[in-house]
């Protein structure tokens, strides 16, 4: 319901109108149509779809699709690595071996549910009988989810998908990758550190590309106190499949104990 109202001092009574919940005032209140109004008129252009309020909307809207479609999912686990992983490397057969094993383990497997290393471990999950999980993101130069995604959700938004890789995940698992990669890998530590998720082991799969940064959290971050002995004992670096699964798997099991 819209109301106007002049009162009488303009300085501190400036002339108001309510547009729902939001208060115009000044200028601002010289607004003449009402909100059910341009709902109901279909005349005029359609730059409303591109306002603020109305992402909030397609925001809402993508966090209730993916609650919705991952609700029943059960144990899981993510796997990231760069989607320029080409299917001759052997990082891919990695991927493969990785998603066939935790599927073996009984968790489902979450990716990106890009090309390269995510496919690779979408595919050995599909292959081994699990489920095998992509959560999309809407890129200038990605062609979608690969073929072996079982349930896929994709997503405007970056900050709705990472919700949804956190919240169904009990571990993450990190093939070698770049910045998206990263970026996935440091979010994780930062909410575990900061006790926002409880219990969520890190693998840095591949001691040859990731020992680098290892070794500098620990000779550069650790030295200089910027982080503990104990943040340090969240990240597992390994080349081992059987070792990166039991690393997942002991994790639940101490977490489902607790619980």
């Amino acid at each position: 319901m819209t109301t106007d109202r002049t009162l009488d001092t303009p300085d501190e009574n400036p002339r108001e109108r309510q547009r729902g919940p939001v208060t115009l005032r000044r200028e601002r209140s010289d607004e003449t149509s009402t909100t059910d109004q341009r709902l109901l008129d279909s005349r005029g252009p359609s730059d409303w779809v591109h306002t603020d309020p109305w992402r909030v909307l397609r925001i809402q809207a993508e966090f209730v699709e993916g609650f919705g479609a991952l609700a029943e999912v059960p144990r899981a686990v993510t796997v990231f690595g760069s989607a320029r992983t080409k299917r001759e490397d052997a990082e891919y057969q990695l991927g493969r071996d990785i998603g066939a094993a935790l599927a073996n383990a009984g968790f489902a497997t979450i990716t990106g549910g890009g090309p390269g290393a995510m496919e690779a471990v979408n595919r050995g999950a599909s292959e081994a009988g699990g489920l095998s999980i992509g959560l999309g993101i809407e890129l200038p130069f990605e062609q979608g989810l690969n073929p072996w995604v079982d349930l896929g959700v994709n997503f405007r938004y970056f900050f709705a998908r990472k919700t949804m890789f956190i919240k169904y995940s009990q571990a993450f698992i990190c093939l070698p990758g770049g910045f998206g990669t990263l970026d996935e890998l440091f979010e994780a530590l930062t909410l575990v550190q900061t006790k926002k998720v409880t219990k969520f082991p890190v693998v840095l799969f591949g001691t040859s590309y990731w020992g680098g940064l290892y070794d500098w959290l620990r000779s550069s971050v650790l030295a200089g106190g910027k982080i503990g002995e104990k943040d340090m004992s969240l990240l597992h670096l390994t080349d081992d499949v059987d070792e990166a699964v039991s690393v997942v798997e002991n994790a639940y099991q101490a977490w489902s104990d607790a619980h």
